[in-house]
């Protein structure tokens, strides 16, 4: 009853103000070099008042009588801001042409330093995605998003940096996940909970190439990846889309069991808006995935909230309330039936049905005063409750609480330092997992100098501990340093070097159960993983006529000890998978990555991609004569993605290409036990790790100034490919969407 009689005052609010509306503010937005008519400009004159421009580029503001300050903005311009006099009935025409940018060296992002900064300026690589991409693509699934992105592959869940991860059978994660800069990884398996991240209501997501543990601790060792979910404006923003699309018939027609097509279908909610001094923001979506493989569904929901209010009387302090929360429905696909007809097919001894619940609650308060210091103290209360009503001796519970407190100060007008400690406490019950409980405890500080006018250097040092159980693990002091010089105008050259470490998670020290012919064997033993990261690089503006973007190469070398990896073997406990320190991991190789944007009249183009080449190795002492490359990597990949449109319609085309694997488990190849797991994959497997080149493509026609449809085939051509062993991957599908912003 509240919320009605709240929403029916602002609504009678809105009809009073109406009646003072005295003038008129009309015109037109366009592109100052082209003279093209720019829609979806954000017409701003007051907190709460503004508007957007049209299909054509116009807009009306209706507004009372008196001086106004009227902002023009929209991504990838330059902002401008005109001040007017309106008189009483009085109708003004302001035109406004807006001049295109090098955007992507002015984008500002927070991750890699903890604090706001052009990422031309930062020493590490990293890698932007814009929420346009998701809607364009047709993208629900945070994997699938992340998979588009240069250097990265998400296999099975596990998301691996330049080759600085294989496959750990869904435990423990060299990437640390992040929403707005707090962790995001499970307390008992160590994952990401990619199903529950909240992709309706992004800002942008930020992915750091690189040991990243100096400033994020644990499971950073390999990079972050960081979900900024978006604020508030002066103008509130709806956003909706509903779609739904079938899976084809794979290549293989041998492998088809269903009598119908497999369907699926998503809906998603979000909206931002300010009340007085308070931001108010809520998403959610729903997904249903009958899934192209037998036993193999899926069924996800979340929500999501955040509210941040600006105290009135202490100026710089905001406080507020974020909250993340979901429930799914589904059966992993772990084992196929065979390699000849039951590929699609998993066998009944591994369909478990999962049931997850998973909620975050993030309590924060912010201090800033006069650009000069910064506190922020941010906490998340995290739990998850993982439930197999089939196989309840597998069930877990794990409960976290996280806090950290971060001090931003600019102690002169060449010297910034960032320090901070935080805290994790993890407790974990479980049969599958048996009972634990955590503490992680740590410190942290960074200095950024700007000792000449083009030059920034940061070095930076964290020192953690952890203890398991009531038992102490050793201190871990480690240690970043880096630096950026602007050798020209928009030439960035940069370099940098990085710590990193990794504790063991519950999972890979204490997992233990049956899955079908899958035994796992637990390891207490299990030692934490370190490394290191280094890497040169030079980011390049491009301005030429009237193209625009960057140009970014990087030469990188890591080298990690201890690295943990499953291994089949035969132990005192039985046959099976233990968690074992096997790989002294050596990953070297380059990476060039691009953004062009061009116009050709009323047709706007861009194309944006990369080539990843990687040489991974075991750089352990036994096999110094030999190369043994380490497992699930490949040592070329390349992504581009071309986008274009005209008028009302937009054309997008996505190329993922990936050369072979270069090795995997030898139980999987060994005569004596191949058979046992995947039958018939030893001769697949000699077949068709040839690696693969997918196309997607989307068509979207924009209906009106709110609303938009799109068509988008993924594997247009249909191509058969793996993921890890025995994980084929969707053969091509066709959705339809339905979106509108408003």
């Amino acid at each position: 009853m509240r919320c009605i009689l709240t929403a029916l005052g602002l609504l009678l609010s809105f009809v009073l103000n109406a009646s003072d509306f005295d003038g008129i503010v009309k015109g037109k937005v366009f592109d100052k070099n082209t003279g093209e008519p720019l829609p979806g400009v954000y017409v701003v004159y007051g907190k709460n008042l503004g508007t957007t421009t049209n299909a054509e580029g116009s807009y009306t503001l209706k507004t009372s009588q008196g001086k106004l300050n009227i902002t023009f903005q929209f991504v990838g311009y330059e902002s401008v801001t005109r001040e007017i006099f309106v008189n009483d009935n009085e109708t003004i025409e302001l035109n406004i042409g807006l001049e295109m940018r090098v955007r992507e060296i002015d984008q500002v992002v927070v991750s890699a330093n903890r604090t706001e900064q052009r990422i031309a300026e930062l020493s590490v690589s990293m890698d932007i995605i814009k929420t346009s991409f998701l809607t364009e693509n047709h993208i629900t699934d945070a994997q699938e998003l992340i998979n588009k992105t240069p250097g990265i592959e998400v296999m099975d869940g596990q998301a691996s940096v330049r080759g600085g991860s294989g496959y750990s059978y869904g435990a423990g994660s060299r990437v640390l996940a992040l929403i707005d800069g707090l962790p995001f990884i499970s307390a008992d398996a160590g994952n990401i909970k990619w199903q529950f991240l909240p992709l309706e209501n992004l800002s942008q997501v930020e992915i750091i190439k690189g040991a990243s543990s100096v400033l994020y601790g644990s499971s950073a060792l390999n990079g972050i990846i960081n979900f900024r979910t978006a604020d508030a404006t002066n103008v509130p923003v709806t956003q909706i889309f509903t779609e739904a699309g079938v899976f084809s018939k794979p290549q293989n027609h041998n492998w088809i069991w269903w009598n119908a097509p497999r369907k699926f279908s998503s809906t998603s909610i979000s909206h931002l808006q300010k009340f007085g001094r308070t931001d108010f923001g809520i998403s959610g979506n729903i997904m249903v995935d009958e899934g192209y493989r037998r036993l193999n569904d899926e069924t996800v929901g979340r929500i999501s909230l955040k509210l941040k209010h600006f105290n009135s009387n202490v100026e710089g302090l905001n406080y507020g309330l974020n909250l993340n929360s979901g429930y799914n429905v589904k059966r992993d696909f772990l084992l196929w039936e065979d390699a000849d007809s039951g590929a699609l097919k998993q066998s009944p001894l591994t369909a478990v049905e999962f049931h997850g619940t998973f909620i975050a609650i993030d309590p924060f308060i912010s201090l800033k005063k006069s650009n000069r210091y910064q506190h922020d103290f941010r906490m998340r209360i995290q739990s998850s409750l993982n439930r197999l009503p089939t196989s309840e001796q597998n069930n877990s519970d794990a409960f976290s609480v996280y806090s950290e407190y971060q001090l931003w100060y600019r102690l002169s007008d060449f010297l910034d330092l960032t320090a901070g400690a935080s805290e994790n406490y993890s407790k974990v019950g479980s049969n599958f997992f048996g009972d634990h409980h955590s503490l992680n405890i740590a410190g942290f500080g960074q200095f950024e100098m700007r000792p000449l006018d083009r030059l920034k250097a940061v070095a930076g040092f964290r020192v953690e501990y952890y203890t398991l159980d009531g038992i102490n693990d050793k201190v871990i002091p480690i240690f970043r340093a880096g630096l950026n010089w602007q050798a020209a105008d928009y030439t960035f050259l940069r370099a940098s070097f990085g710590q990193g470490y990794r504790f063991p998670s519950i999972a890979e020290k204490f997992a233990s159960t049956t899955l079908g012919s899958i035994k796992i064997i637990p390891n207490p033993d299990i030692r934490s993983e370190s490394g290191w990261n280094t890497e040169i690089g030079i980011k390049q503006g491009i301005r030429i006529g009237e193209i625009t973007g960057q140009a970014d190469l990087s030469l990188f070398l890591m080298q990690n000890s201890n690295l943990i990896e499953f291994y089949f073997a035969s132990y005192s406990e039985g046959v099976g998978f233990r968690a074992t320190n096997l790989e002294q991991a050596r990953v070297y190789g380059t990476e060039l990555e691009f953004a062009l944007i061009r116009s050709f009249g009323a047709v706007n183009f861009t194309a944006t991609g990369g080539y990843s080449y990687i040489y991974p190795v075991d750089n352990s002492d036994t096999y110094k004569d030999t190369v043994i490359y380490l497992k699930y990597r490949r040592m070329h990949s390349g992504k581009l993605y071309l986008n274009s449109n005209w008028r009302k319609f937009d054309l997008g085309i996505n190329i993922n290409i990936r050369s072979k694997i270069l090795s995997i488990d030898d139980v999987f190849l060994n005569s004596f036990t191949r058979e046992l797991f995947l039958p018939g994959f030893y001769e697949y497997w000699q077949n068709h790790n040839t690696g693969y080149i997918v196309f997607d493509t989307s068509l979207g026609y924009k209906i009106n100034e709110r609303f938009t449809i799109s068509f988008a085939v993924k594997n247009l051509t249909n191509t058969e490919y793996m993921g890890r062993p025995g994980d084929i991957q969707p053969q091509r599908n066709y959705s339809i969407r339905f979106s509108g912003k408003f």
